[in-house]
């Protein structure tokens, strides 16, 4: 029987102080060379804006084995549908039998969240109090809710281009969880990134968000919005000022325009990149190192983090009496 995970069972199952744990133990096992997890192949559909992506992994300690199929589509918010889907299907290490399918929307942007709350537990400053969000997108919500699992965070402010998506999105957010009980929406990117010791980069813009001249000195920043060869959220300015850790460094020199298209300028050199979270979380790589660094961890998604939150998501809802047991 395979078990049937609606976005609801997911959301009920999955929290983010478990993904963020169990993010931090894939990190480790993919560093240590104990997860198979073949470059993702991308279908581009430039007609419609849009890609499909498709995404296998074996994390071989934890018994994960998974495919997500994911989407982003840039109009579809015109149509009143998210940007982007997606779908997880976790089989059995030992049969390869279906466990579930499940909804992958809401698990993409947990463990997106969770692996940026992780990197935020190893690069950003231990009193880091003031968040700074740009896009107020579902991916927003799960970056927010996952700095302030991992930091004390006092005050938040949310900017999108969107004024009432940031509205709605500092009304939802305020005092959820481990989020403060006030979010602050601001009117510019300058404004957002005064004092700010954490930044959260979540939105589908094709061209710079900020002025890296803007950033303030120590601040962390998790650029996960951009994840296509064309596509940068950050400016040369901010790529060249930072120490950036990546989620893999040879997915992010196949996918990430960020890193990129400031190396076609000549303004980066590959070597420049410090290196992977793996390697930070470990300790063979020192993460931050003072308080005037400014830190970035450049993201495009990794297909060990679905497989990993999915067996857990699995588990739960089994435990829970959650979803709907299917026959093929």
């Amino acid at each position: 029987m395979t078990l049937l995970l609606s976005r609801s069972d997911v959301e009920k199952a999955l929290s983010m102080e478990d993904s963020v744990r169990l993010l931090e133990r894939g990190f480790v096992e993919l560093g240590e060379g104990r997860v198979d997890m073949p470059q993702r192949p991308v279908i581009f559909l430039p007609e419609k804006d849009g890609l499909a992506g498709f995404m296998p992994a074996l994390v071989k300690e934890m018994g994960a084995l998974a495919i997500k199929t994911v989407t982003a589509f840039k109009g579809n918010p015109k149509k009143g549908l998210p940007t982007i889907f997606g779908t997880v299907t976790l089989l059995d290490t030992e049969t390869g039998i279906p466990l579930s399918i499940m909804d992958g929307g809401y698990l993409t942007a947990v463990r997106t969240g969770a692996a940026s709350g992780v990197a935020t537990k190893y690069l950003a400053m231990e009193n880091a109090s003031v968040a700074a969000i740009f896009g107020a997108g579902v991916q927003g919500v799960t970056q927010l809710e996952a700095i302030c699992t991992v930091r004390k965070i006092s005050e938040v402010r949310v900017f999108d281009t969107d004024r009432k998506a940031a509205e709605k999105f500092a009304k939802e957010t305020a005092g959820r969880g481990p989020v403060p009980d006030k979010v602050n929406v601001v009117g510019s990117p300058k404004e957002a990134l005064a004092g700010a010791d954490v930044v959260a980069t979540a939105t589908t813009s094709p061209t710079p968000i900020f002025d890296g001249e803007d950033l303030s000195p120590g601040v962390h920043i998790n650029g996960v919005g951009s994840h296509a060869p064309k596509m940068r959220e950050l400016d040369t300015k901010t790529i060249v000022r930072s120490k950036i850790v990546c989620d893999s460094v040879d997915a992010c020199l196949a996918e990430a325009g960020d890193l990129l298209i400031p190396i076609e300028e000549g303004a980066f050199k590959e070597s420049d990149i410090y290196g992977g979270l793996a390697d930070v979380i470990s300790g063979e790589l020192t993460g931050r190192e003072n308080d005037e660094e400014v830190t970035l961890y450049k993201s495009v998604g990794l297909a060990f983090q679905d497989a990993v939150t999915a067996l857990h998501t699995y588990q739960k809802a089994k435990s829970e009496g959650l979803g709907v047991e299917f026959d093929f």
